[in-house]
């Protein structure tokens, strides 16, 4: 079973429905035992970094046991920022430093150039490296609402990115951890062709 985690995030449903599209089914939960037994956990978000730590916390255990053991786990938008060590949106709370780096603002200067931000819209990727949930998938365009991007410590990590005057990690990809800054469920059919790679990954 994939299980998306309720920890009080305002878009779980949204996540759930693109795995509907796909034809899998997808549970919501909070309870501790299902999110422990999940094949796959996917933890998605919106808001700002220190509602979803303070949220998360109760939760952080049991991510961190689930990567450790191996499976298959895919954050998305905030669910990626929230893997990573800090961020300056939220000054003095940790992340789950699953990755260490830290979650940057975009920098003003942009404005200058009439560029906006949040950055929010349509960016084609520039694929990096080989990632799993990457296949079949190239230089296409998916959709973006943030304010804050992610600066890992180590590039390696990085799968492929956007360029947004600075260069956007767009996906992480390491082992069996997977993440987006992009909202694959709101990127049409390209989208949910990553979520299917996903899905493809979980044992049944």
């Amino acid at each position: 079973m994939i299980t998306i985690i309720d920890y009080g995030s305002g878009n779980l449903k949204s996540i759930k429905n693109g795995f509907s599209k796909i034809g899998v089914d997808t549970k919501i939960s909070r309870d501790t035992n299902e999110l422990k037994s999940s094949d796959a956990l996917v933890l998605p978000g919106v808001g700002a970094f220190g509602y979803t730590m303070k949220n998360l916390y109760n939760y952080a255990e049991i991510i961190h046991q689930h990567i450790e053991n191996d499976k298959p786990f895919l954050g998305i938008c905030m669910g990626l920022q929230a893997l990573f060590s800090k961020s300056q949106e939220s000054e003095g709370v940790e992340g789950l430093n699953i990755f260490e780096g830290d979650v940057i603002k975009f920098p003003e200067f942009l404005k200058n150039r009439g560029m906006k931000i949040p950055h929010m819209g349509w960016n084609n990727l520039k694929i990096k490296s080989d990632c799993p949930i990457l296949n079949n998938i190239d230089s296409d365009y998916m959709y973006f609402v943030h304010s804050y991007y992610v600066k890992p410590s180590d590039d390696a990590i990085i799968a492929a990115s956007v360029d947004y005057g600075v260069e956007v990690p767009a996906v992480i990809c390491k082992d069996q951890v997977f993440a987006t800054q992009f909202h694959p469920e709101k990127s049409g059919s390209i989208g949910l062709r990553i979520l299917k790679n996903f899905v493809e990954l979980v044992s049944p």
